[in-house]
C-alpha cells in the first residue's frame, strides 16, 4: 500500500524519462562545472583590494594618487553607513520602549554613536562637500604634530610652568 501507483504507469514512466534527458545533461554541467570554478566570497558586496596609501605614492604618480582617492571615498562611504547605522540602532532603541537618553538601555547604543561620530569628525570633519585624500594626510599630520606639542586634542593645552620672580 506503501508504494507510488505511478510508479507503474507508464505515461508517468515516459514523463521522467524525457524529463532527466533534458535535465540530466544540464543539472551534471552545473553541479560538475559550474558551481565549483565559481567565486564564493563571504559578503554581499563587491571587494575592492587595498591600494597604497597618498602617503606612499610618489609626488608625480598621478595613477597611485587616483587610487588613493578612489580608496579614501570607498572607506568615507563605509564609515559614512556605519555611523549611519549606530544612529539608527540608537534611535531605534529609544522609539521602541519609549526610553530617554539617560536610561541604562540606551545609554551604551549612544556612546558608541558618540565615539565613532567624534572619530568620523576627526577624519573627516571641515573637509569640505568634495574632500580630497592629501587634505585627509595634511589634517592627520597637523593633528599629530598639535598632539605631540600640546597633548590629545580635547584635553586642554599643556600649561607652561613661569615662574615670577620679584626682580624685574
Amino acid at each position: 500500500m506503501g508504494d507510488d501507483p505511478r510508479a507503474n504507469n507508464p505515461f508517468f514512466k515516459f514523463g521522467y524519462f524525457v524529463f532527466n534527458l533534458f535535465d540530466g545533461p544540464v543539472t551534471f554541467f552545473r553541479e560538475k562545472i559550474v558551481e565549483p570554478n565559481q567565486k564564493h566570497y563571504p559578503y554581499y558586496h563587491q571587494k575592492f583590494r587595498r591600494v597604497p596609501t597618498i602617503d606612499e605614492c610618489e609626488t608625480e604618480d598621478h595613477v597611485c594618487r587616483f587610487e588613493a582617492q578612489q580608496q579614501f571615498i570607498r572607506d568615507k562611504n563605509v564609515d559614512n553607513e556605519i555611523l549611519h547605522i549606530l544612529r539608527q540602532r540608537y534611535e531605534h532603541c529609544n522609539h521602541e520602549d519609549f526610553n530617554q537618553r539617560g536610561e541604562a538601555k540606551c545609554e551604551q547604543l549612544y556612546e558608541e554613536y558618540k565615539d565613532a561620530a567624534g572619530n568620523w569628525f576627526g577624519k573627516y570633519g571641515d573637509m569640505g562637500p568634495e574632500p580630497n585624500v592629501v587634505y585627509a594626510f595634511m589634517k592627520q599630520k597637523h593633528r599629530m604634530a598639535w598632539e605631540r606639542r600640546h597633548g590629545p586634542v580635547g584635553t586642554g593645552m599643556k600649561q607652561e610652568k613661569f615662574t615670577i620672580s620679584e626682580e624685574y
